[in-house]
């Protein structure tokens, strides 16, 4: 007799992710359901491959940093957004993904109040974050979900992708906020987190956009 594990109960070491293909859209509703929403990992789907990623501790930290800095940013620019986290966004029979971070900004009043987002009648979330090794399965899946921009932050390094005729074209700018140098100031931002404390950082981060807006 073969033991074989159900998807949905596999258990992962931290750092470690597993690809699975040719897993149809209807299964991987029911491992969806059968993980809950209470789990230390995270999903991605694009066209039959499924993936399943247990982060990291440091990844944890390293995210809501990310998430901390575009709050900031964003408090100070005056600008409103809606936070949706890790929210699972799906495009039903091709792509599902589960972002570290993501924003609504320029369509936050499309979700306000809103406890589902349904990708057929809802726009995307203007800015998706992943403080990881992201892999080409996450990226499509972020494609066809139709993200328009992407952090991608690993090894002390900020990635920014904008989508642009169905692809993504790495920028040294960020649409979003297009008079920051994201690219130098995020991964500075983190290493000072290391030495002096995310708060005392954080309060370095937040002099310096203030700076730019008077």
């Amino acid at each position: 007799m073969i033991a074989t594990t159900p998807i949905s109960q596999i258990q992962l070491h931290p750092g470690s992710r597993i690809t699975i293909p040719g897993v149809s859209w209807a299964k991987f509703e029911q491992i969806l359901e059968q993980m809950g929403e209470r789990r230390n990992t995270r999903i991605a789907y694009n066209y039959s491959t499924l993936e399943i990623m247990a982060p990291l501790p440091e990844h944890e930290r390293c995210k809501v940093l990310l998430a901390d800095m575009v709050k900031a940013i964003l408090r100070i620019q005056k600008r409103p957004w809606e936070p949706l986290g890790s929210t699972t966004f799906k495009r039903q029979g091709i792509a599902g993904v589960e972002p570290d971070e993501c924003f609504y900004i320029q369509n936050y009043q499309a979700v306000i109040g809103k406890e589902r987002i349904d990708l057929t009648v809802d726009p995307p979330p203007d800015l998706a974050i992943e403080s990881d090794v992201t892999s080409t399965t996450e990226i499509n899946a972020y494609i066809a979900l139709g993200v328009p921009e992407l952090w991608v932050y690993r090894a002390n390094h900020l990635a920014i992708h904008l989508l642009r005729d169905s692809q993504y074209v790495e920028s040294l700018n960020s649409l979003i906020f297009p008079n920051l140098p994201l690219c130098d100031m995020v991964p500075q931002v983190i290493q000072r987190a290391k030495l002096i404390g995310t708060s005392q950082a954080l309060a370095e981060f937040e002099a310096l956009i203030l700076q730019s807006v008077l």
